[in-house]
């Protein structure tokens, strides 16, 4: 079921995705996911993830709460890239470096939507040549689709000139209904390798094995005790804030928590994550007057490496004219009836 709950002006909606597994509610601002309600083993509905009562504070505050980010998501080094021989410079938001877009990216934008039958809302945004410094005139697509206990968002684009493309969300999960940090959530990462970073958050280029360090999850693991391990890693990033890279194309993540039996996987056509466990969450206050300290939440940025233009990796987020940016992540929520 698809309603319009709210109109919070003559563009701006709150809209709710519905069944009898899970509620939805979102809006056309930046495509932001408000609530997210599932059950837990005993039958309770609860909201996992963070975000605030008041949809003004999506459009005021930092932290990117459950929003859709792009032109690229996550950190353009010094704000500059070339393309064709050209070099483009981007809005400095983040230290020396441009992030999630730039200071007014696609989070910060009233898209247009339109309901498609009962278990899908179609979003449209059309970001012209120039904005945020980035080339082309590009058109979004994105597609929410709740099917029985799975949400997917899938991404398409296309452009009048080359450009960089790069869309995620920026949902933080706590699958524990909110009612404390995810430290004691559990994590499986199908992945052998991650991206290191530099003192400002960016990848400096280096691959690094993951196996027998703090950053191995290829087994399901308490994420409290992988933050306890010495890491010069850990420590540069204040916690988690790194791409983990995938080694397989499906089911590529689980998250869990065994309190309340919630279990998320994660299945994505992307190429990896940027695994953030909330390091900077400031103790805002959130919904319900709760307050948001640091790992009150965990992010699964699926993505291509940030900067990867920079870089040389492949791919490298380059859209061409004529050609169409074509990505999936869904979200499939299920309850254990035992830990496991």
């Amino acid at each position: 079921m698809i309603r319009i709950i709210k109109q919070v002006d003559r563009r701006i909606a709150v809209l709710e995705l519905k069944n009898d597994k899970m509620t939805i509610v979102l809006t056309n601002y930046g495509c932001t996911l408000i609530k997210w309600l599932t059950a837990d083993r005993y039958g309770n509905f609860e909201d996992i993830i963070l975000g605030y009562d008041d949809i003004n504070d999506y459009m005021v505050k930092d932290g990117y709460l459950g929003a859709l980010v792009g032109r690229t998501a996550n950190r353009i080094g010094q704000g500059r890239f070339q393309l064709n021989g050209r070099t483009y410079h981007l809005p400095v938001n983040n230290g020396p470096n441009s992030l999630h877009g730039g200071i007014r990216g696609f989070s910060y934008q009233i898209f247009d939507y339109c309901l498609s039958g009962d278990n899908e809302i179609e979003f449209t945004y059309y970001s012209k040549d120039g904005e945020e410094g980035y080339p082309g005139n590009l058109t979004l697509k994105v597609t929410y689709t709740l099917i029985d206990d799975t949400l997917t968002m899938r991404y398409r684009a296309r452009c009048d000139q080359d450009t960089l493309i790069n869309i995620t969300n920026h949902a933080y999960f706590n699958l524990s209904g909110m009612k404390q940090p995810i430290l004691d959530h559990h994590l499986l990462v199908k992945s052998s390798c991650y991206a290191a970073i530099d003192q400002e958050g960016l990848p400096d280029g280096r691959i690094i094995k993951s196996a027998k360090t703090a950053f191995d999850f290829q087994n399901m693991t308490p994420i409290e005790e992988r933050l306890k391990m010495s890491d010069e890693q850990l420590e540069r990033g204040c916690g988690f804030d790194h791409p983990f890279i995938f080694d397989q194309d499906h089911d590529q993540i689980i998250l869990y928590h065994p309190l309340s039996g919630r279990r998320l996987t994660l299945d994505t056509t992307l190429p990896m994550a940027h695994i953030y466990t909330g390091n900077y969450l400031d103790g805002r206050i959130g919904k319900g007057g709760i307050a948001y300290p640091s790992r009150y939440g965990i992010c699964l940025e699926t993505e291509y490496m940030p900067d990867a233009i920079n870089l040389g990796f492949k791919p490298d987020g380059v859209l061409r004219q004529g050609d169409e940016y074509d990505e999936r992540t869904s979200y499939k929520m299920e309850v254990m009836a035992d830990e496991c």
